[in-house]
């Protein structure tokens, strides 16, 4: 068939990350819609990444069976992948590699690569899921779709491939409990990615900082803090949405994700840092020396607010409510939070079910990354945490 001008709607993903994974591609004549060729195969266990750049790879490869000679647009919801391909960031992971080298041999043809919200995707990632859920009923490796190869062979050299898929739970019998193999009867978690600002004049000198405070800005070494931890984010995640507190430092700090991800970032009130009232501005010893009685009760009991703050208790549920928001808002995708010391704090509390006096047990450091999927039957999986970027 002769095609002046085909469309490759690719996608991949994995059920833990890495998990049981698999890509879904196709390829549609651009001018009629009419869908030429679907292809969607499992891959064994992989990461995200390697599952999406092997859905780009199908897609070409059906692009070149089914409309030879056409020129392509690869459309994609994987930023990472298509700004690699179009050569605007660089192929940094070892994994990651040996797949674009493939993918770009086969990208003779390719005139444009898209990036599409992941909604404008939804029939590569359709093909994905068939593959996976066949895999889960039958325990043994799918292909679906018209452009299907009906025998998947070995694993190509390429392939991160880590380990071979645990047929009982693939067949969808929960009988494993551990985290890392929920993925394959659980679903896609959504991940938050939890960013601490970067200094400010205030964290430098170790003053109390918070809510309806002076709200400072970031000094020089704050943005080159944020400046790492945004690359460390573009490189190691596949972010779908930004969120931060609406307090200037970690709108600052936010600009540089949004500047590594072209996506926009939007506040949340919930994820702001904690109120300290009469004590913003002052250090702890100050505070010692003028507010002794009220500090001690303080330290004791996270009911206790500042005077004029707010006590842990009341941020507690603040956060919580803003976790269910991003939770609704965003699931199964990865959301990149901007936020403070006390927010993360709580929300790794929440992950872990601890007590609240856990978080007195807890250093955060600036600029740091914490990381927690929340699977849809509600199960938290703390996945990393106070990861500081070289």
């Amino acid at each position: 068939m002769s095609t002046a001008r085909v469309v490759v709607e690719a996608d991949g993903g994995s059920r833990g990350n890495p998990g049981p994974a698999s890509y879904g591609a196709l390829v549609r004549d651009a001018e009629s819609g009419e869908v030429l060729a679907t292809r969607g195969e499992t891959i064994g266990t992989a990461t995200n990444n390697v599952a999406e750049y092997r859905g780009l790879i199908a897609g070409l490869e059906l692009a070149a069976e089914h409309a030879p000679g056409a020129d392509v647009e690869v459309r994609m919801d994987s930023k990472l992948v298509v700004e690699q391909m179009a050569g605007r960031w660089k192929v940094k992971h070892p994994s990651m590699q040996p797949l674009a080298a493939q993918a770009r041999e086969l990208a003779g043809s390719v005139t444009d690569w898209t990036w599409v919200p992941r909604e404008r995707n939804a029939a590569a990632d359709a093909l994905a899921n068939e593959a996976l859920d066949a895999q889960a009923r039958t325990g043994q490796p799918a292909v679906v779709g018209t452009g299907a190869r009906q025998e998947t062979g070995a694993p190509r050299p390429a392939d991160d491939v880590t380990a071979p898929v645990d047929a009982p739970a693939a067949a969808g019998k929960d009988t494993n409990p551990l985290l890392g193999w929920r993925g394959d009867v659980h679903g896609r978690p959504t991940t938050l990615v939890l960013l601490r600002h970067g200094v400010t004049a205030h964290t430098q000198s170790k003053l109390f900082c918070g809510r309806g405070g002076s709200d400072p800005g970031l000094v020089a070494e704050g943005e080159a803090q944020a400046a790492r931890a945004a690359a460390w984010i573009a490189r190691h995640h596949d972010v779908d949405a930004i969120v931060a507190s609406p307090l200037r430092r970690t709108r600052e700090t936010a600009g540089f994700v949004a500047r590594e991800t072209g996506l926009e970032v939007s506040v949340d009130d919930g994820v702001e840092e904690a109120a300290f009232g009469d004590w913003d501005g002052h250090g702890f010893g100050d505070i010692m020396q003028r507010w002794p009685e009220e500090m001690s009760a303080w330290l004791a009991s996270t009911s206790v607010a500042p005077p004029g703050g707010e006590s842990f208790d009341e941020v507690q549920e603040r956060v919580r409510e803003a976790r269910d928001r991003i939770l609704a808002d965003h699931a199964g995708e990865t959301v990149v939070v901007v936020s403070h010391v006390t927010p993360i704090k709580l929300m790794t509390r929440l992950a872990l079910d601890g007590p609240m006096s856990i978080i007195h047990r807890m250093e955060l450091a600036p600029a740091s990354i914490t990381t927690i999927a929340w699977w849809p039957d509600g199960t938290p999986s703390l996945r990393g945490f106070s990861v500081v970027p070289e």
